[in-house]
Order: structure tokens, then sequence, then C-alpha cells
């Protein structure tokens, strides 16, 4: 007698956010790689949601033209802000709905489990030129600097600067603080700038991020910026996560949540059924991103029938085409928007090569992403900023250099 359901194919799909740094693509694959192993029986493959090929329309064709109809998609992503909660829960229910019979099954964040705890102590260790597996008792007389991306996302941010306690009192350090590379404050430049007046000789900046790329090298620059003022004290920069053995443990685990059903056996909303209820309910902007790398073999970009529905249904959805001008094709659109900041608001346009980003209540904090205003950066919260913002920090630049924000200085 034949069986009438068969076993479906499956595969797993590491998406990630992307990077203008090839570097950063390459040691992405690493991490596929190490999951190869993990899981010899499957394939395995991974994609991006903007700069960098393969985009993860590609990655899931991929595993499609392997026989795969089962996936196990599981964010590559540190903490669960928009990217997480949002985008890539957009870009795979747009691709299931398109191919008749696949199952996709959306795992959770890294987050703080404590294969990434441990793997981030080591990799401080390691900065130091101790033996993670012999440690120190205690640190008194170091500071630990950890860096966070920063992103609109409260409970994101949080989350770094909970990470940033628990490795403290794990590794006895005299004193540790978070500062973030993105949108929310303190920036990198200016938290180092008040830290560093706290007196202690020798600090550890550890950069919490999975891969390389321009905002590890922005990291870099700003911490030899700050060295340079101050050659009394020991700056070590610790390296970023890589892939460390006990970072592979964690995609791992996430895949094996999905297996096992242990990620759907709770009552608490998965990443995917959160982003499905908040759809429906017109909560969720869903941006299709510009920057996004275009197969020009894959038929599967455009607008899902989920997505057409929700975008005539209700006001507050934003459905944009993909579109990326260094990929062989223009642009035949733009679009702007305002939004309303305590009492004011402002329009601003979405050109070529940004995404999107949530609006940040504290766009305008004096030790925020505003420090970083004329330093070249790809700021794709750059538009959020008032007027009244751009001239303040236009009028700290050119004029008296000895006020001018530290991220403004050469």
């Amino acid at each position: 007698m034949s069986n009438s359901n068969p076993v479906k194919q499956k595969g797993i799909m590491i998406c990630g956010h992307g990077s203008r740094d090839k570097d950063a693509e390459r040691e992405f694959g690493l991490v596929a790689e190490g999951l190869k192993k993990r899981f010899p029986n499957l394939p395995v493959e991974y994609g991006f949601l903007e700069f960098s090929a393969p985009n993860i329309h590609m990655g899931l064709n991929n595993l499609l033209k392997q026989g795969v109809e089962d996936i196990y998609a599981i964010p590559g992503m540190l903490f669960a802000a928009t990217h997480a909660k949002n985008d890539i829960p957009s870009v795979l229910t747009t691709f299931q709905e398109k191919q008749d019979g696949l199952s996709m099954h959306y795992g959770r964040e890294l987050g703080l489990q404590e294969d990434m705890i441990e793997a981030f102590q080591a990799r401080i260790y390691e900065s130091l030129g101790l033996d993670p597996q012999n440690p120190p008792s205690e640190l008194y007389d170091t500071m630990l600097v950890v860096v966070g991306r920063g992103t609109s996302d409260t409970s994101a941010n949080a989350e770094a600067a909970k990470l940033t306690r628990i490795v403290n009192e794990n590794m006895g350090f005299g004193w540790a603080d978070t500062v973030y590379s993105g949108v929310t404050y303190p920036s990198v430049g200016v938290g180092l700038d008040k830290l560093v007046k706290l007196g202690f000789k020798r600090i550890v900046i550890a950069p919490y991020f999975l891969f390389t790329g321009r905002l590890i090298k922005r990291i870099q620059g700003y911490v030899d910026k700050v060295a340079q003022e101050h050659p009394s004290i020991e700056f070590i920069q610790a390296h970023y996560l890589s892939d460390h053995e006990r970072v592979i443990d964690a995609f791992e685990n996430r895949v094996n949540e999905i297996m096992d059903g242990s990620l759907f056996s709770s009552s608490d909303e998965t990443l995917m059924s959160s982003f499905k209820r908040r759809l429906a309910a017109g909560e969720v902007d869903v941006h299709h991103h510009h920057a996004e790398f275009v197969d020009p073999q894959d038929d599967t970009h455009g607008l899902s029938e989920s997505d057409t529905k929700h975008a005539v249904s209700f006001d507050s959805i934003h459905v944009m085409d993909r579109s990326h001008s260094d990929h062989g094709h223009s642009h035949g659109h733009s679009h702007s928007h305002s939004h309303d900041h305590q009492g004011h608001s402002h329009g601003h346009s979405h050109g070529e090569g940004h995404h999107h980003h949530g609006v940040y209540k504290h766009i305008g904090h004096p030790m925020g992403p505003r420090t970083m205003i004329g330093e070249g950066i790809c700021c794709c919260f750059m538009g959020q900023f008032t007027e009244e913002i751009l001239q303040q920090e236009k009028h700290r630049i050119d004029g008296d250099c000895t006020k001018t924000a530290l991220a403004h200085k050469r």
C-alpha cells in the first residue's frame, strides 16, 4: 500500500541582513558551511535582505531546485528588531504564497542563548591574550565597552544592555557599559569620549556583531580616534563573533527547535505568527527592500497575494517595489511620507539604495546618531532628522572645532 502522505524533503535557509562589504558576505557563508556539517543530510542555503547576493529569494530557489518542499528558515540576527520581526517574514510569505505545496517554518533570532554569551566572552578573553577555558577570577582593572548594533526597537536595544550586564557579572570587569553604532544612543564615538573619563587605563571594546562589514570598520575607526587622543590608555579591540563554534551551536539550536516542535509548543507567539497577526490588524509596514540584490532570472519578485490584499485594505501599510540601480535596471518610482515627532512633522523621500527603519523618537538625542552627521556614512535614518537638527549640526561642523561632536573630528 502506497504512502498517501510522503515525507517532504526538508531544507535549511539562513536569512541575513546583507552588507556592502564583500568580506561580510563571505563570512556569512561560513555559517552555512558550519551548519552543513551539523546537518549533513539536509540542503543548507543562505541569502540576504539587501545589498548582497544571493538575496533570500535566490537562496530559497536554490532549495527548491534540490527538491526541498519543507523549509526551516532561521533569521541570522542577534536580536529581534524590524528585520527579524517584519522584513524577513514578509519576504518568506511572499515567496511561499507563489509556490504550491511549499511549507515554511520561521525560527527565532539567536538571542541571548548561553552559546552566544559564551562565544562573546571567548572573543573578549582572546583579545586579552587569556585562555577562555582557564579565565581569571576578575578583571577589576579593566573596563568593558560592548558595542551593540542599535535600532529603533527598544527591546532589541535593551537586550544589548542586558548582555553587557551578564558578561560583566560573569567576567568581573571593573566597569562595563554599552554604546551603539546605529540609530539609538549613545553612539560609539561620543560614548567612548564620556567613558574614558572614568579613569580606567585598560579598556576592551567588544562589538556584538556576527560578522565584519562597514559598521565594524567604522567602529574600529572611532576607537582609533579616541586612542590617539588618550595615549595613556590601552584600548583593546575584541574580534566580532564570526563563525565561532558556539555561534554555530546557537544556529543549530534554532533549527532543532523547529524540527522537534518545541518552538511551537508554548503559548508564546513566534516571530511569524506575530507578523501575520500584526499584518492582518494593519499594524505593520511591509517595506520591500530597495537595496536588495535582484537576480535577473528570478520571477518571484513582486507583490504576493497577501501583500496586495493588505496594501489595499490598510492605509497604514506601504508596499514598495524592489529595485536597485546598481543591478542593471532603473528606478521608476519614488515615494515620500511624513513622520510626526513630538508636535512637529517632516517629510522625506526614500531614494535608491535605502531601506526602511522604524521611526526613532529620540533621533535628536545629543549623544545619538546626530553625532555621526558629516561622517560620510550611509545613514538610512537621515531622513528622520529635522531641518533644525541638520542646521544645528552644520553649525557645529563649520563653527568652533572645540565644540564639534567627537564623530565629526578629523
